[in-house]
């Protein structure tokens, strides 16, 4: 039986699309500078739904820090997690999962939240923020970026039939550093959406990096062995992106994240 938490709403002003972008390059420009000689991959998370009126201007600045890749040169990896529970008869997001629900309730487990709520950012399982906080996602990466990880790489991936098939290789595990939880991701790299009904009903939604598949690899997975998960939407073309993390185990932090665009 899968546990529910109360949800609550948090509202935040939507920026007009024309100064967006330049509003947010002052935001990153001013906050992150510390993080310009770091290099370790970040990995931020966005809890949203297509149901949830809240969500859009997260999903925008979602997909402005993925336009840039990098931060103060502090390279991002972004995952944008559409939950369940804002499902209704009259609109059901189509990539919603069960899967990242349940992750998003771990994370407010952790984090010792009263309720989950949408948007919602994590960096690096480290911090967690409103998904429109710009200011306050931009100076958690920077600090995220300055902490100890790991490194791990991506190999041999190729898309074969409906599934990706890959190796991969980071440090080996020691007593001081146990093997940390490695969790295997596919997600759509883009994703425009028409929404039918709900609080978004008659607007036109985009994503990016959008997870169809997540799942943990198991022990193991960075002695090289070939790894292998399910590609979503038989059929379909365009680009897909394979993220791979790792986790520890004691903490939750993500210590390490990689990164690569498949075509199918």
């Amino acid at each position: 039986m899968t546990f529910r938490v109360f949800i609550s709403i948090r509202r935040s002003r939507v920026l007009a699309p024309a100064i967006a972008g330049l509003a947010l390059a002052m935001v990153a420009s001013a906050n992150v500078a510390a993080a310009a000689d770091s290099r370790r991959p970040v990995l931020v998370e966005l809890f949203t739904s297509e149901g949830c009126s809240s969500c859009p201007p997260a999903d925008d600045l979602l997909a402005w820090i993925d336009g840039q890749k990098s931060v103060a040169g502090t390279p991002v990896v972004v995952l944008s997690e559409h939950v369940t529970y804002w499902d209704r008869p009259e609109w059901h997001d189509p990539y919603s999962l069960e899967s990242v629900t349940d992750r998003q309730q771990d994370y407010g487990t952790r984090f010792h939240l009263d309720s989950v709520y949408t948007p919602q950012a994590l960096v690096d399982g480290e911090a967690q923020m409103t998904g429109s906080d710009s200011t306050a996602l931009l100076h958690a990466i920077a600090q995220a970026a300055s902490l100890p990880g790991i490194d791990l790489a991506i190999q041999d991936a190729q898309v074969s039939g409906n599934s990706v098939h890959f190796q991969m290789s980071g440090p080996a595990a020691s007593p001081a550093q146990p093997a940390p939880s490695i969790t295997a991701v596919l997600a759509d790299d883009s994703a425009q959406a028409s929404i039918g009904g709900g609080e978004n009903a008659g607007r036109t939604l985009r994503y990016v990096a959008v997870v169809r598949v997540m799942k943990d690899m198991g022990k193991g997975a960075l002695d090289g062995r070939p790894l292998e998960l399910k590609a979503p939407g038989a059929g379909k073309s365009g680009p897909l992106r394979l993220v791979v993390f790792a986790t520890d185990r004691k903490s939750g932090h993500v210590i390490g994240v990689a990164e690569q665009t498949l075509n199918r």
